[in-house]
């Protein structure tokens, strides 16, 4: 089987013209638009980051670097999932680059699932909005009350009353949902009852975020910080009615559509944290050359050489496991591409969050301040070994694989 981890000689081009954006105009913003939003009301964007971001948004979509997450040729760019892979990695370096080019999670999850599975008017009244950067979304799945990573044990009520149907519960790590921008978001939900196979007890609907009975209860704080304004938020369902044409597909199909949502999304997580790897390691370099201790640069002293030799290995291996994840991904066999994107969605994040401890140990103490963005950067990829999927789950889904080649039982 040949496995080609290429990219297209125009799809290079592009390429380089989004490199180029960011190293000259997203990079130089980001300390500005990060140090804005300790003024005035943390949920709203301050006057001069909505220009910084709607203006840098501007500019790229003028450009054509647009929605390249969208391999559909007809409304996106026409990317394979394997050179898409490529762009995700250059947008991970700095933390405003994927919304500039409208390749930001949540909502390409969410575009991903309007596209495929809503409705000629979920599309006009979501898809199309989204498509435009206009507005934002929320993808609301885990739950406070019970073990969501094993998401049949989503409990969140939704009961048909006429051309409604109801909600009930809670919601948390809702991100995205702290966004005054957010307008919409796809819910979880339980509509089946024991009497139902366990993976048909489940669905998604789509609920408009200025639906009455929506209540946002709070920030969940991530290592201390809100994540203003973007959020996590816990969210609380009282007697919710929404149409029951926002229904995604039909009752009992949640679980359908999640893993036709969760696989190219993991790979961009994946690619975006082989990014951030990338910049910790720049800063990691930079500084061991340029620092001084004992009479010697920093890159001398200790297991500095090893350290950055072990740095650059891992993330060379770690990017060619997401690319052979992303290959499977574009075969169009979503149950073969699944143990690969297990893999790398275990991998990715525990590498990176290696080459950027070193990196910090590297800096000192102010690899741990507000000096270096080395402990943003960490806490984002700490969370990532939790977010669509702790990394005991996806283990766990790697060693049945692995184990049925040996047996024709069930594991």
């Amino acid at each position: 089987m040949t496995m080609d981890f290429g990219i297209r000689a125009e799809n290079r081009k592009l390429l380089d013209r989004v490199i180029a954006m960011i190293d000259t105009e997203i990079a130089p913003l980001q300390d500005e638009y990060e140090g804005e939003v300790a003024k005035g009301d943390r949920w709203q964007y301050t006057d001069r980051q909505a220009e910084i971001l709607e203006g840098l948004k501007a500019k790229a979509k003028a450009a054509g670097l647009w929605n390249f997450w969208l391999t559909d040729g007809d409304r996106g760019l026409g990317l394979s999932t394997v050179e898409y892979a490529y762009f995700a990695e250059e947008m991970g370096r700095v933390g405003l680059a994927a919304e500039v080019f409208n390749c930001s999670a949540p909502d390409t999850g969410n575009m991903e699932v309007f596209h495929k599975y809503g409705t000629d008017a979920m599309k006009t009244q979501w898809l199309e909005p989204l498509l435009q950067g206009q507005i934002r979304s929320a993808y609301l799945m885990t739950e406070p009350d019970v073990a969501s990573s094993d998401a049949t044990n989503v409990s969140m009520s939704c009961v048909r009353d006429g051309d409604h149907y109801v909600l009930n519960g809670e919601k948390w790590w809702a991100s995205g949902a702290g966004d005054p921008r957010c307008k919409v978001y796809i819910v979880m939900v339980k509509t089946g009852g024991e009497d139902t196979a366990k993976h048909q007890r489940h669905s998604m609907i789509v609920v408009d975020a200025a639906t009455p009975g929506i209540e946002v209860l709070r920030p969940m704080h991530v290592y201390g910080a809100d994540d203003a304004p973007h959020g996590h938020m816990h969210i609380r369902f009282t007697d919710v009615r929404v149409p029951a044409e926002n229904m995604l597909l039909g009752e009992g199909r949640g679980f359908e559509i999640s893993q036709g949502r969760l696989g190219p999304g993991r790979i961009h997580h994946c690619m975006r944290a082989i990014g951030q790897a990338e910049s910790a390691l720049t800063l990691m370099c930079k500084r061991a050359l340029e620092r001084e201790a004992f009479g010697k640069p920093l890159a001398s002293l200790g297991a500095n050489y090893d350290i950055i030799a072990e740095a650059r290995m891992e993330i060379e291996q770690a990017r060619l496991l997401c690319l052979k994840a992303a290959w499977y991904m574009d075969q169009g066999d979503a149950r073969a591409a699944a143990p690969w994107i297990s893999m790398i969605k275990t991998v990715a994040p525990r590498m990176a969050l290696k080459v950027i401890d070193e990196a910090a140990q590297m800096f000192g103490a102010m690899g741990i301040s507000q000096d270096t963005p080395l402990a943003s950067k960490w806490t984002h990829v700490r969370t990532l070994r939790l977010a669509d999927g702790p990394d005991a789950v996806h283990r766990r889904q790697i060693a049945r694989t692995e184990l049925r080649k040996y047996t024709q039982e069930r594991i």
